[in-house]
């Protein structure tokens, strides 16, 4: 296996960037091209999220999906668990790398609250150009941390937000914010819990994070930052109980506070489900934020060409000449990026 080194930089031009990358251990693959465009466009899903949700809404079983892109990634890509896509120019993948797998306590054993020893490893986000070739690689931990786990990741605009926990539930997690112009990242949050998928609510400026399976998303007030003294555990504003259980929620993206349900705050996510008889059904649901009460879900029985779900792991969405588009990259280690639209052939999907 091979760890991020220090690039050498000296071909960067920015003085800034050359700063920030030798502090935060960044590999340099495309040196003189920038890991983001400049000015930062706005997030994809939140830029047009009622055109967004109005699409969705018209989606069903019934529903044909079009693959109108198909992207080899290059390299190995670990195990990538959530993405963000910038305006299909950049995509950055948040994932982490095992240097020492978990092992299972054994069937029905739980010590301390939790079914598996932490395992080590560390956790990196990758920056992708257009063409998924890689630009930049950059470290968010020391190899050899409990916390290399990162789960679904988020775009707001400004900032990447992403959780790093251990590989275990019931355990501890970091809520990270990452600099995308110069890859830096700073710790923020320490909770005493697995945390998973995160989305930045930024008209109330409030993170919701989703724990182990989705099961509970917890509200972090992001004005009351001062209250925040990592690495001191923190309390979140509020814990809600999901109560749902069509899907494992794996990476969520902020769509914005909807009139279509009542100026409520929503995000759309991704996730898998197995169920005792070995199936696992994928699918797509629209959910309030703060509740976990889906107001719309539709299934997805599509597959990575190498059999995967291709709702595992991670997912965007964006409006592309007025057409909702989808973004999935199911494989570990040997990934593909396939972006789909629906074909709307009828006001109704059943």
């Amino acid at each position: 296996m091979r760890f991020p080194t220090r690039a050498s930089l000296a071909a960067l031009s920015a003085s800034s960037l050359l700063t920030s990358a030798l502090a935060a251990n960044i590999t340099i693959y495309q040196p003189n091209v920038a890991f983001v465009p400049t000015p930062l466009p706005a997030p994809g899903p939140a830029s047009n999220f009622e055109a967004i949700l109005e699409q969705f809404n018209l989606l069903g079983r019934t529903t044909v999906w079009n693959l109108v892109k198909k992207i080899k990634f290059e390299g190995d890509t670990g195990e990538p668990e959530g993405m963000v896509n910038i305006a299909e120019e950049r995509y950055i993948l948040g994932g982490g790398q095992w240097t020492n797998k978990t092992v299972s306590y054994g069937k029905n054993v739980i010590i301390n609250g939790t079914d598996r020893t932490p395992g080590a490893g560390y956790a990196h986000l990758t920056v992708y150009d257009g063409q998924g070739m890689r630009i930049a690689d950059a470290t968010l931990t020391e190899p050899g941390a409990i916390e290399y786990h990162i789960g679904g990741i988020e775009y707001d605009g400004d900032k990447i937000w992403a959780t790093i926990a251990q590989y275990r539930p019931n355990t501890t997690a970091t809520i990270v914010s990452v600099d995308p112009t110069t890859l830096e990242d700073t710790n923020l949050i320490h909770y005493a819990d697995h945390l998973g998928g995160i989305v930045h609510d930024t008209r109330k400026q409030e993170l919701s994070t989703l724990n182990w399976g989705a099961r509970n998303a917890s509200v972090w007030d992001l004005k009351a930052k001062t209250t925040f003294q990592y690495p001191q555990f923190t309390q979140p504003k509020q814990v809600a109980r999901n109560p749902f259980f069509s899907y494992d929620y794996q990476d969520c993206k902020y769509l914005g506070h909807s009139k279509i349900y009542f100026n409520h705050g929503v995000m759309m996510c991704s996730g898998v489900a197995t169920y005792s008889n070995n199936v696992t059904v994928g699918g797509l649901a629209v959910v309030d934020i703060e509740t976990m009460v889906p107001y719309s879900e539709v299934p997805l029985t599509m597959v990575s060409d190498l059999g995967t779900p291709i709702t595992q792991n991670p997912f965007d969405v964006a409006l592309v000449d007025g057409k909702m588009r989808l973004y999935f990259l199911p494989d570990q280690r040997n990934s593909t990026l396939y972006v789909y639209e629906a074909e709307q052939n009828s006001p109704y999907q059943y």
